[in-house]
């Protein structure tokens, strides 16, 4: 047996939770030692009677290379001579009862492709990154009064090879780049890409937080692919899951006989919606785990920050359990405390560590303070989802419009606390899966009328305050719900009315990029001012958003009947033209709306020292600025 090259100083580290490069000790590194070749292995099993390391090289044989233990860390560490690159590995534990069980390495950075599960030695090799400019620049990026527009996707369904099979890291920078950038997306969101063994779950059953999937190549050819989206000015943002873990036997569960990463104790260790295992926070060694993989994906992956998944299943104790079914904290309330305390300082140390990325949230309570700093009480995170605009909105379009007027709280509700968080408006794949239909398919009238409402639910929340998320294929109107089984529905572009979606999201971007007024103060009452919000009987809303020196005015009618000689109140004299119009030919409308120039006269509307009339276009949205 050879002896470890495993240091107190790393150890000491890991075993407070504060070990920020720990991706470079545990697991399997290749090095040399006294002039030979080898590979250095350690895994973390504290109360596993003994370890070894089994692989193509030892002919999985148990009792080929024990390791040794660190007692007082509970890590097993080994050097093996003449291991290559390549090498497939897993590791041999005894547990204290004298089970064999065989686990998969936590800290693996390649895995074989599913159904098979063994860990993969890789060489790390410096990647050649042409990203410099990029991460200068971010470094600096003052997100809260810039454009962000996010393409969320699925790599293994957004488009398929002419064979059938999976896109590759590579072949998706060769067609999903040019797809964003024409369509002017500021960020691509990808569903979780760290390994699972089940297709099915998009990833969110997350077995290898240090590795991404080989599903669709190396770790280098999903490096390539964000340096390539970097080059091009596109950021990436990764969606990660610290919230919970599948039970799989080849993985954390029971990972050395024992509830280590989980707890022992199911009404603090178990999700009882999706049969999943909660991670133990309050374990140093735990919490170095999850926070030392997003440490990982920002450093070594330059990716620009992180969605972190089920936040609010995280913060509750009770979430979505029966009264007797979950354990108070120490103050007899419902709050994990030891989450809260992982949660801060993960956007501590990530955001510290990484200026200028963005750690987002995906949580759909209404817990305060999660986009404010932990210095003041906040969880710290820079964006959270807006769950409850995105319910409210959906749930308002999918009314017949003769009985919209009686749901118009669903549209003004929002603005009563949009500025307590900085938040995103988020039309996911959550929301086209499950029986949910696509965005289009939830849309009530013919044909016309559910393009139509598309059209104008895209130009609500490109003219409403806060970031923008729109998953792939609503973009163009996909007709069928999501699947991961099967690409988007490509061949409907062929048709003049989906030709038409996608033409206006092309240009809501670029107007949201190019217009201050639309992302300057999204996250500021400042920029947002509600100009009517009363007119339910003929569920019209009319609000104006300001930036910079610059000021526009929306005005968005949710009924399929147009309306003439709509007047409102603006802000100032003169001359005004609509700028935008969601009902024009060129998106597939009837272009109903205001050729020609508007004259602003000098009388009081709506609390406005002006005023002018317009038409609106049947459930269409206009934006109007003045000439000057």
């Amino acid at each position: 047996m050879q002896s470890s090259t495993l240091n107190n100083f790393d150890l000491d580290l890991f075993s407070a939770g504060r070990h920020w490069h720990i991706y470079n000790v545990m697991g399997a590194h290749l090095l040399t030692r006294n002039g030979t070749e080898g590979v250095r292995f350690a895994v973390w099993a504290p109360n596993a009677r003994s370890v070894s390391v089994v692989g193509d090289f030892n002919h999985w044989d148990p009792s080929s290379h024990a390791m040794e233990n660190h007692d007082k860390y509970g890590v097993w560490s080994l050097f093996v001579p003449g291991v290559k690159p390549g090498a497939l590995y897993k590791y041999a534990i005894t547990t204290q009862d004298g089970d064999l069980i065989s686990k998969t390495d936590p800290y693996g950075q390649a895995f074989e492709l599913r159904p098979a599960t063994a860990a993969r030695v890789i060489e790390r090799k410096a990647y050649a990154w042409g990203d410099g400019n990029w991460l200068r620049e971010r470094s600096q990026f003052d997100w809260q009064h810039s454009p962000i527009a996010i393409y969320e996707v699925h790599p293994g369904s957004w488009r398929h090879h002419g064979s059938g099979r999976w896109l590759t890291y590579r072949e998706l920078a060769e067609q999903l780049i040019p797809y964003v950038l024409e369509t002017g997306f500021t960020h691509i969101e990808l569903m979780p890409v760290t390994e699972h063994p089940l297709d099915e779950s998009w990833g969110y059953q997350t077995t290898g937080y240090y590795a991404p999937t080989s599903r669709y190549g190396s770790p280098d050819d999903l490096r390539y692919l964000i340096d390539q989206c970097h080059q091009q000015g596109i950021g990436v943002i990764l969606d990660w899951v610290p919230g919970h873990f599948p039970e799989d036997s080849h993985a954390l569960a029971q990972f050395d006989g024992t509830a280590l990463y989980e707890h022992e104790d199911p009404r603090r260790g178990r999700h009882r919606d999706w049969n999943t295992l909660i991670y133990n926070y309050g374990r140093h060694e735990v919490r170095n785990f999850l926070i030392g993989s997003a440490l990982f994906w920002l450093d070594t992956f330059h990716v620009d920050g992180l969605r972190v998944d089920a936040v609010a299943s995280m913060l509750y104790l009770d979430y979505s359990r029966n009264e007797e079914d979950w354990i108070p904290n120490e103050f007899g309330g419902n709050e994990n405390l030891e989450a809260i305390e992982f949660l801060k300082d993960l956007n501590n140390v990530c955001q510290s560590r990484f200026p200028g990325t963005l750690m987002m949230a995906e949580e759909s309570t209404s817990w305060p303070q999660v986009t404010r700093p932990s210095a003041i009480g906040g969880l710290g995170f820079n964006l959270k989802w807006n769950m409850g605009w995105m319910h409210d909105t959906l749930n308002y379009l999918q009314q017949d419009p003769v009985f919209r007027q009686y749901h118009h709280d669903k549209l003004t509700f929002g603005l009563v606390y949009a500025f307590t968080e900085n938040f995103l408006l988020p039309l996911s794949h959550d929301e086209v899966v499950h029986g949910k239909s696509s965005l289009i398919q939830k849309m009530p009238g013919d044909d016309w009328q559910q393009r139509a409402s598309l059209r104008l639910l895209f130009s609500y929340m490109y003219t409403y305050p806060g970031a923008k998320l729109l998953f792939m294929g609503g973009e163009f109107g996909q007709r069928q719900e999501w699947s991961e089984k099967r690409e988007l529905d490509w061949p409907l572009l062929q048709y003049e009315g989906h030709q038409g979606i996608q033409a206006l999201v092309k240009d809501l971007n670029h107007l949201y990029r190019s217009e201050p007024a639309l992302h300057k103060q999204g996250f500021s009452r400042t920029g947002f001012d509600w100009i009517d919000c009363h007119d339910s009987p003929q569920s019209v809303i009319s609000y104006l958003r300001s930036g910079g020196d610059q000021q526009r005015v929306i005005v968005a009618n949710f009924t399929p009947i147009p309306r003439h000689h709509y007047r409102i109140g603006v802000p100032v004299g003169g001359q005004w033209r609509e700028l935008f119009n969601s009902d024009s030919t060129y998106y597939g409308g009837s272009n109903v709306g205001n050729p020609y120039d508007l004259e602003a006269i000098e009388h009081s509307w709506m609390g406005r020292p002006h005023s002018l009339e317009v038409t609106l276009p049947p459930l269409g949205l206009i934006i109007l600025g003045p000439e000057s």
